[in-house]
């Protein structure tokens, strides 16, 4: 194993075990991290200490003119920053390539959401009273919920969930915890799937489990929701749009957007602010079908 090889695995060890990241953010590291290794080795580079401003420039550009978006570009760049910030402290590296370079802004992607009619159509379906029927239901019952992340779903154990007091305590990004609502319909869809989790007799604390009683894989459920929107709606859906679909139509109800953020776990308030303009785009739709002015204009077109 190479100087850059055993660098890079002594820090994703180092997320792992005492920053204790997720397994899917630690995979996200790993992925992005890699495309950096592999430039290195493209560029003949021996040591991290060997990378340059103009080495890193010229990854970014390779990258970006093969489609990788500029949200994609900036989430290498943090993960290749936060690499140096280690090399740094275990004093590996004595200068920061990373320092003042930033991704190409491209345009950022509303996110994808179901309105309220279709979202009470995929859960309000007539569900089987079935191992997968009731798991999957109970899971996108607890996604639109309260919001929760892929990664949070499938970490949840047992002790974290409150029925009685409608509550679920999660971990989100960075480790941090917090707690949210569960909904009396999704907390009803949550005690019919227990009723059948324990024939399973689970290996682990896991909330949701397959049929072996072993903790689903992010994949797992991915395919879940996905098997289940296409057979309900004929539409695919992942778990993220949930999670959107929760936030935009609590804000078109409460517009309060502080609450929202401390639901979602956004550690920056700008981050909830893309819901705004989901808002604004149900809010201009109301004005072309309800205003005068606006129908007499698409009148004389």
């Amino acid at each position: 194993m190479s100087s850059l090889e055993t660098d890079l695995q002594a820090y994703l060890d180092y997320l792992r075990y005492e920053r204790q990241m997720s397994v899917h953010t630690l995979d996200g590291y790993r992925r992005d991290l890699e495309k950096l290794l592999e430039h290195c080795r493209r560029q003949k580079l021996k040591a991290w200490e060997e990378v340059t401003q103009p080495h890193l420039r010229q990854l970014v550009s390779q990258l970006h003119s093969k489609g990788l978006s500029g949200r994609s570009l900036a989430r290498l760049l943090s993960a290749v920053r936060s690499f140096y910030r280690y090399l740094l402290s275990q004093e590996r590296c004595i200068h920061d390539p990373v320092n003042g370079l930033a991704a190409p802004k491209g345009l950022r992607k509303l996110p994808k959401v179901l309105d309220a009619d279709r979202a009470m159509q995929l859960l309000d379906t007539e569900v089987p009273n079935e191992f997968l029927a009731r798991r999957d239901h109970a899971m996108l019952e607890l996604f639109y919920s309260s919001g929760l992340r892929l990664s949070e779903l499938v970490e949840l154990d047992m002790d974290k969930l409150d029925l009685v007091e409608g509550l679920v305590q999660v971990q989100g990004k960075g480790n941090k915890a917090r707690i949210v609502p569960v909904g009396r319909q999704a907390r009803e869809a949550i005690t019919r799937w227990l009723a059948l989790r324990l024939m399973t007799a689970p290996q682990d604390a896991a909330v949701f489990v397959s049929h072996t009683g072993k903790r689903l894989t992010p994949r797992a459920v991915q395919l879940r929701v996905r098997a289940f929107a296409t057979r309900v709606l004929g539409q695919h859906v992942h778990p993220h749009m949930l999670r959107h679909s929760f936030a935009s139509h609590l804000l078109e109800s409460s517009h309060d957007l502080r609450a929202i953020q401390e639901l979602l776990g956004h550690a920056d308030i700008t981050t909830t602010q893309i819901y705004t303009h989901l808002d604004f785009q149900q809010l201009s739709k109301i004005y072309d079908q309800a205003h005068p002015r606006a129908k007499r204009k698409q009148s004389s077109e």
